[in-house]
């Protein structure tokens, strides 16, 4: 009732405290209207100065190289391709990783897992449930990245590459339907593919690497879902919204604890946002159970493996729908609800929906889905904790 939001600040601070961030953003950049005075030249020595490239990211380096692989393909299908390569590496390094900890606990007399058979040594290390107990993803063995990276050069990559997504789908019911599998489309130059397999090979995922394993992937994922959003214009908010609008948002409901529900989810970034809030202030994974629903069928892969490399559990349903035709949560009350909706979208309604239980404010009109969303998210709401 007092206005009161994130640790005692006021929405007008809060609010304030963004649009600040966004001005010392704003003002960090160089001026492209008023070009600076050139420098005076200096009095030669005698010898050339050379300037020292600018060096590039490991996003930007990963962006470049997808996007030499783009010919005569549909705009986003190179970047899907790339992210596809780089949860593959994701996955595979921390399997290897658990494997390496197997191999060596189980052979040392000193510690808990010591086993003195050989045989039964073996069994143990490669036991699924020794992967799937820690929250590591199982991988068979021909789709193990050191096995793929050492085919690289081949002209046999893509198909290695599709066959390996779809034993990682069948070994892990969770990833069903999620991971790119179309590597050995004919109009891949596979020679381009088999350069981007060796530079991911090159990045370090584990917890021991200099990357750090979560940090590293998250801002692939980060950049790539921005470079998406700049490519395509004005609409990118189908499956990406900035950072600063999603934090902003997410410290003004205070998901501390409870359901936290985004109807049109895009790429799950309201999730991640509020997993990192949880864990700013010391809560744990469990304290938020997460829904989420997803209208284009690539955008919600995107979300699945977006949160699954960052160890995000959440129901996500189990395929892409409409949220008005659709619902596949007509039974939720979440606590939060955290949404930026397709707006304006005039080809939303059919007769089907004219007497939806949701419009409890009145029929939302045929050519503007604004209200009907607002509608949706009120009906999906707990009536005295949701907000």
């Amino acid at each position: 009732p007092d206005g009161t939001v994130a640790h005692g600040k006021t929405l007008l601070d809060t609010l304030r405290a963004a649009w600040a961030e966004s001005d010392a953003e704003e003002e960090s950049e160089p001026d492209v209207g008023e070009p600076e005075a050139e420098p005076k030249p200096k009095a030669r020595t005698g010898r050339a100065s050379k300037k020292a490239p600018a060096q590039k990211s490991l996003e930007q380096t990963l962006w470049d190289a997808a996007d030499k692989m783009r010919g005569n393909l549909e705009a986003a299908v190179p970047e899907h391709v790339a992210l596809g390569l780089v949860f593959l590496k994701h996955v595979s390094d921390a399997f290897e990783q658990r494997r390496q900890f197997l191999i060596a606990a189980t052979a040392d007399p000193d510690t808990d897992y010591f086993i003195p058979n050989p045989d039964r040594r073996h069994e143990i290390v490669e036991s699924r449930d020794e992967y799937t107990s820690e929250n590591v993803f199982w991988v068979p063995e021909g789709a193990r990245w050191e096995y793929l990276q050492s085919q690289a050069k081949q002209a046999t990559i893509g198909v290695l590459l599709d066959a390996a997504m779809d034993a990682i789908e069948k070994e892990n019911p969770t990833l069903k339907g999620v991971l790119p599998k179309a590597y050995a489309r004919e109009e891949i130059d596979k020679r381009l593919l088999g350069e981007l397999v060796d530079l991911v090979g090159n990045i370090g995922f584990t917890e021991t690497d200099d990357h750090g394993a979560d940090d590293v992937l998250g801002r692939v994922y980060e950049y790539f879902l921005g470079k998406f959003a700049a490519a395509e214009g004005r609409n990118a908010g189908e499956f990406y919204t900035p950072r600063s609008i999603v934090r902003l948002l997410v410290e003004m409901l205070e998901p501390y604890q409870g359901r936290v529900f985004d109807p049109c989810c895009g790429s799950g970034g309201m999730f991640v946002q509020s997993s990192e809030f949880v864990a700013a202030h010391g809560g744990k994974a469990t304290d938020l159970s997460i829904f989420g629903q997803e209208f284009v069928a690539t955008t919600w892969r995107l979300a699945k493996m977006n949160l699954a490399i960052r160890g995000i559990d959440a129901d996500l349903g189990d395929r892409s729908d409409d949220s008005f035709h659709r619902d596949h949560f007509p039974d939720l009350r979440a606590d939060f609800i955290l949404a930026n909706p397709p707006f304006n979208k005039d080809d939303w309604f059919s007769d089907a929906l004219r007497d939806d239980v949701r419009w409890a404010y009145g029929l939302p009109p045929a050519s503007n889905a604004n209200f009907a969303w607002v509608q949706h998210m009120v009906a999906s709401m707990a009536v005295r904790t949701g907000r």
